[in-house]
């Protein structure tokens, strides 16, 4: 079976995902010395994975610990926010134009043409180092947009009300892009938006909030800002795809992107749909790191490209893109 890279963008259907899955997955075997040893480590019969749920998931914590990576070549590395004293993850990325393929299709296919929009973003913590994946992938969008408007805001929150009233009174299609602390700064200023601004929030207090769970966070802001729904934006530094909720806290994927449930104590289980378990992620963006991650996050999988996250391990540290329970 060929190893090469296959255009995963070309996915239409769940067959079409299947059959790039087990490209991957033995491009992984020959390639990932890390990912293969960790496979071996169960005796698993290759031969015997019928389907890409029962491919072995790589703990999240191997890119704290080991560099996860297909070619000796980097363009760049992703590093996580983390928090004082822990272990940031890191991302070794041979190839950034799959990163930006893959963000660009993702936003198109949940949103439609990036020029239509204004793109504001609001990530204080992101832009205050460096090695952030989610501000490349902002950086792009604001350029993609075209809109003179389009900008970063750092804290400076009165000039953004006074964007934010602008594009209301035009009526421009407007994406608001924030960490959650920082629309929970924006939103006490009581400012009040409209049908025209989705307010996207990618999680993430960075110490600066207690921690909420993501019904709270939304509850407060959709009260604060006069509107029905908060969209999320679900992405990692280990991952180069996004999953996107348009609100209810209900995620879907976009085509090369799939995610199971496993039993929290059985790594090689997978729970049936509207099972609680721990959330596995198969990213083939990830084609030259590891498309195949088993995440620290708590979930369920609603159907094919849904899904719901409910929290994380106990034992797991505050993550920048999620939110605690509790």
């Amino acid at each position: 079976m060929s190893t090469e890279f296959t255009n995963i963008f070309s996915i239409t259907s769940n067959e079409d995902f299947e059959n790039i899955v087990f490209k991957a997955f033995y491009y992984q075997l020959a390639n990932n010395l890390v990912y293969k040893q960790y496979v071996d480590l169960f005796n698993i019969n290759k031969d015997e994975i019928k389907h890409s749920s029962q491919i072995p998931c790589l703990p999240i914590e191997f890119f704290k610990t080991h560099r996860i990576c297909t070619s000796e070549k980097e363009e760049i590395i992703f590093t996580s926010s983390g928090t004082t004293g822990t272990k940031t993850s890191k991302h070794y990325v041979s190839d950034l134009n799959l990163y930006i393929e893959s963000f660009t299709k993702g936003f198109h296919h949940f949103y439609g043409d990036i020029k239509e929009y204004c793109i504001v973003a609001l990530l204080p913590s992101y832009l205050e180092r460096e090695g952030s994946s989610l501000v490349l992938m902002a950086e792009h969008l604001i350029k993609d947009s075209q809109h003179p408007k389009s900008n970063f805001y750092l804290n400076n929150l009165d000039e953004l009300i006074i964007v934010l009233n602008e594009l209301k009174q035009e009526k421009q299609k407007t994406i608001l892009l924030g960490v959650s602390y920082a629309l929970l700064d924006l939103a006490e200023k009581g400012i009040t938006l409209s049908d025209n601004i989705i307010v996207m929030e990618t999680g993430g207090m960075k110490g600066k909030r207690r921690e909420m769970i993501k019904e709270e966070l939304h509850k407060t802001l959709c009260d604060a800002f006069k509107i029905n729904y908060i969209h999320s934006e679900y992405g990692m530094t280990e991952l180069l795809s996004q999953a996107y909720s348009k609100g209810k806290g209900i995620y879907e994927t976009p085509a090369w992107m799939q995610i199971n449930v496993r039993d929290v104590n059985d790594p090689l289980t997978i729970l049936a749909e509207q099972k609680s378990g721990g959330i596995n992620i198969i990213d083939l963006a990830n084609w030259y790191s590891c498309p195949f991650i088993a995440t620290q996050d708590l979930g369920k999988k609603l159907n094919e490209n849904q899904f719901e996250i409910l929290g994380r391990f106990d034992n797991s540290d505050v993550r920048g893109c999620n939110l605690l329970v509790g």
